[in-house]
């Protein structure tokens, strides 16, 4: 499998960063917790409570290993997208169901500093295509929060669609929150 996309972000322009989306690696714990500790404070509203050893490099390096246990079951994928100055986002695909379903569940965050410029949109166009061409899943699903404007943007953007609503869905920033529920079929 090849799970790796340069990303072509039209609207960047010719100065922008090259920005690769790629497996995730045992050896990110030290980019990734940068990324998290630079991006605290943006993604707390949008992501579950975290305690101080997730933002450590130690913390990563575990996070990592059981991500990456859960790739070799075969249930979830997790890419990093990079620049030459490190790691400006994560995209998931988590819950990966084989059989008759053939789906999984998408989870994304870009660095702050990555936000409106089209890096959410053009990783997970790539992610689609991938889950489509090399993991072979029909489906995929996401859920953001109610009031996550800017995510729901670039789902249906992506060709997602909105399919309803999931009261109390997620524990997010320490409280039970509605989401609404998007779903792309791929084929």
């Amino acid at each position: 499998m090849i799970l790796t996309r340069n990303l072509d972000i039209e609207s960047a322009g010719e100065d922008a960063p090259e920005l690769l989306l790629r497996p995730l690696e045992i050896s990110d714990a030290s980019g990734l917790a940068a990324a998290y500790r630079r991006n605290r404070g943006h993604l707390a509203p949008w992501e579950p409570v975290r305690a101080d050893d997730f933002f450590s490099i130690a913390g990563q390096s575990a996070v990592i290993r059981d991500k990456l246990d859960l790739y070799e079951q075969g249930s979830e994928v997790q890419w990093v997208v990079t620049t030459a100055q490190g790691i400006v986002g994560m995209f998931t695909l988590s819950g990966i169901v084989r059989g008759p379903f053939l789906n999984a569940n998408l989870g994304y965050w870009v660095d702050e500093g990555c936000t409106g410029k089209g890096v959410a949109s053009g990783a997970v166009a790539a992610v689609v295509s991938m889950a489509t061409e090399e993991l072979g899943l029909h489906r995929i699903q996401a859920a953001t929060l109610a009031h996550n404007a800017a995510s729901q943007t670039v789902l249906k953007r992506s060709g997602f669609e909105r399919i309803g609503i999931a009261p109390s869905y997620l524990q997010i920033a320490g409280e039970w929150q509605d989401h609404v529920l998007f779903q792309r079929i791929l084929f």
